[in-house]
C-alpha cells in the first residue's frame, strides 16, 4: 500500500515586496556580492573592477609631496601650490558629503529590505523561512559593516577638514609672505636705482673735473712751450745753463750741509756721553756697529771688579719712548743682534746695592750686508758652515764642521748623510744672537729647533752669521712666523 502525502502550495502574493523608491543612488552599478563563512560570517566578494584610492592614502601621497618640494619651491610657486591642494581638498569635502548621502540612502534601503524579508517570514514556512531568515541575517550584517564605513567616513571627513583649515592658513600665510617679499624687492630695487643714479652723479663729477684738469694741464704746457720758445727765439741759451749750474751748486752745498749736519749731531751725542761717562763708573767698549761686541769695563781701579757685579741689557727705541729687557742678556759682554739695528743699548750695573746706568748710541748696519743678504734670498736654499758649540745647554766635545741649511719651508743642520734637525718654521722655533760672553759671541747663534732640542752654531764669521739670521727670519715672516730670541717682543 502506496502511502501519499498531500502538497501543499503556497503563491506569495506580490504585494508583500515593498517598494524601492527610484531616486536612490548606489555608491557603485552592481550590488556588491556576499558569501557566509565559518560561524555564520558574512564575507565580501572583491569586486573585480578597479577601485580608487582611498581618501586617507590620497591625503599622505599630497602631504608627502609637499614637505618633499616646498623647500625648492619660490615662494610664487608654494602659494600657487598651497591655492591647487586648497581647491583639491574642497573637491575631497564635497566628495565626502556625497559619500555620506549614499551611505543614508543605503541604510535607508537596507531598512526597507529587512521589513519586507520580515514580512516575507511570517508567510512562509519549512525551507523558505530558512532562507529568508537566512536572508535577514546576512542584511543584519551588510547594516553592521555599513555603519562601520560610517565611522570610518566620518574619521576620513575629520581628517578632510583639519587639512582644508590647513591649507587655507598655509595659503593665508604664504599670499602674506608673497607680499612682503614684494615690497623688500621693490624697497631694494628702488635702494639700488639711488645707487645706480649716485655713482652716475659721481662719474659725471669726476669726468667734469678730469676735462677741467685736462685743460688746464694742456694751458700750462703751452705757457711752457712759448715761454721756450721765447727764450729760444731771442737766442739766450746761456740763461737756462746759468740756471742749471745754479741748481747744481745748490745741491751740492745742500748735500755738504746735511752731511756736516749728521756728524755735528754725532759730535754732539758722543760729547754729552762723555759728559755723563765723566761721572760713570764704568763703560761700553766696542763698535756700534752690527756684528761686534760690547764689553762692560770699568773707568778706574777704585770700582768693584766686573766679577762682583750683576748685568742686565736693554733694548730701547732710537727716540728712547720705550725699553725691553732681552732676555738671557745677563753678563758683562753682549754681541749686537740684526734686531738691534737702528736701536739704543743700555745695560744696568748693580754693584754694592747701587744701580748704574750707561747706554750706546743707535746700532749701525754693516756696509754690504743687505746687498749679500737680498744675493741669499734670491736662492732657493742658502747653506752655511757652522760648529756645535753647546747642544740642549751642554758643551759639545766634536768640533767637526756642519752645514746648516736655510730654506724658504724648513731649516736642517747636518753633517754629510747623517742630519741632526731638520724642523720646518713654527712658533715653537727661536733664532737669535748668543747672549753669553764667550770670546766667539759675535760668531754665534742660539737655535732652538723645537721644544726640547736646542744648539750653539759658531760660523766662520760675523757677516755669516747675521745673514742667516736675517735670511731665516724673512723666510719664517712668509710663513707667517716671526722668528726672534727668547721672550723677545716685534
Amino acid at each position: 500500500m502506496t502511502k501519499i502525502s498531500p502538497v501543499v502550495e503556497m503563491k506569495m502574493p506580490m504585494e508583500a515586496v515593498l517598494p524601492v523608491s527610484a531616486d536612490v543612488s548606489f555608491a557603485s552599478n552592481s550590488f556588491p556580492k556576499y558569501k557566509l563563512g565559518p560561524n555564520h560570517q558574512i564575507l565580501e566578494e572583491p569586486i573585480e573592477e578597479n577601485q580608487d584610492p582611498l581618501l586617507k592614502e590620497v591625503i599622505e601621497q599630497e602631504a608627502s609631496h609637499l614637505s618633499e618640494q616646498h623647500k625648492r619651491l619660490s615662494v610664487r610657486d608654494l602659494a600657487s601650490k598651497f591655492d591647487k591642494n586648497l581647491t583639491a581638498a574642497v573637491q575631497l569635502s564635497n566628495e565626502a558629503k556625497l559619500r555620506e548621502v549614499a551611505s543614508l540612502e543605503g541604510h535607508v534601503l537596507l531598512k526597507k529590505l529587512r521589513d519586507a524579508l520580515e514580512s516575507l517570514r511570517s508567510r512562509l514556512a519549512g525551507k523558505n523561512k530558512e532562507d529568508v531568515e537566512k536572508a535577514i541575517s546576512m542584511v543584519e550584517a551588510l547594516a553592521v559593516k555599513l555603519t562601520q564605513k560610517e565611522g570610518e567616513l566620518i574619521q576620513e571627513k575629520f581628517e578632510v577638514k583639519k587639512l582644508l583649515n590647513f591649507l587655507k592658513q598655509a595659503s593665508e600665510d604664504a599670499k602674506k609672505l608673497v607680499n612682503q617679499e614684494r615690497s623688500f624687492s621693490c624697497a631694494e630695487i628702488e635702494s639700488a636705482r639711488a645707487v645706480v643714479l649716485r655713482i652716475g652723479e659721481a662719474l659725471e663729477e669726476q669726468e667734469n673735473a678730469s676735462q677741467a684738469s685736462k685743460t688746464q694741464d694742456v694751458d700750462e704746457l703751452v705757457e711752457e712751450v712759448q715761454e721756450a720758445r721765447r727764450i729760444r727765439l731771442l737766442h739766450q741759451p746761456s740763461k737756462v745753463m746759468a740756471m742749471e749750474h745754479e741748481l747744481r751748486a745748490l745741491r751740492d752745498q745742500i748735500r755738504e750741509k746735511s752731511i756736516f749736519s749728521i756728524k755735528l749731531q754725532k759730535e754732539l751725542t758722543i760729547s754729552k756721553r762723555s759728559e755723563e761717562n765723566k761721572y760713570c763708573l764704568y763703560k761700553l767698549h766696542g763698535s756700534e756697529t752690527l756684528g761686534s761686541c760690547l764689553r762692560v769695563q770699568p773707568c778706574s781701579e777704585e770700582v768693584p771688579p766686573i766679577s762682583k757685579c750683576s748685568f742686565q741689557w736693554f733694548r730701547l727705541s732710537s727716540e728712547g719712548s720705550w725699553r725691553e729687557a732681552i732676555s738671557g742678556a745677563n753678563r758683562s759682554v753682549y754681541a749686537s743682534d740684526p734686531l738691534d739695528v737702528g736701536r739704543v743699548l743700555q745695560v744696568d750695573i748693580v754693584s754694592n746695592g747701587k744701580k748704574l746706568t750707561t747706554s750706546t748710541g743707535p746700532i749701525q748696519p754693516v756696509a754690504g750686508l743687505g746687498s749679500h743678504v737680498e744675493t741669499l734670498l734670491r736662492k732657493s736654499n742658502s747653506e752655511f758652515n757652522v760648529v756645535i758649540s753647546q747642544m740642549n745647554g751642554q758643551d759639545h766635545s766634536s768640533h767637526s764642521v756642519h752645514a746648516f741649511h736655510v730654506g724658504k719651508m724648513r731649516i736642517k743642520l747636518s753633517r754629510g748623510w747623517i742630519t741632526k734637525a731638520r724642523e720646518i718654521y713654527s712658533p715653537a722655533m727661536q733664532l737669535c744672537g748668543v747672549r753669553s760672553d764667550a770670546s766667539n759671541a759675535a760668531k754665534a747663534v742660539f737655535w732652538q729647533a723645537r721644544k726640547g732640542l736646542s744648539f750653539v752654531l759658531t760660523f766662520e764669521s760675523e757677516r755669516e752669521r747675521n745673514a742667516a739670521i736675517m735670511v731665516a727670519r724673512k723666510y719664517a715672516l712668509d710663513c707667517n712666523v716671526v722668528l726672534v730670541g727668547p721672550d723677545d717682543l716685534v
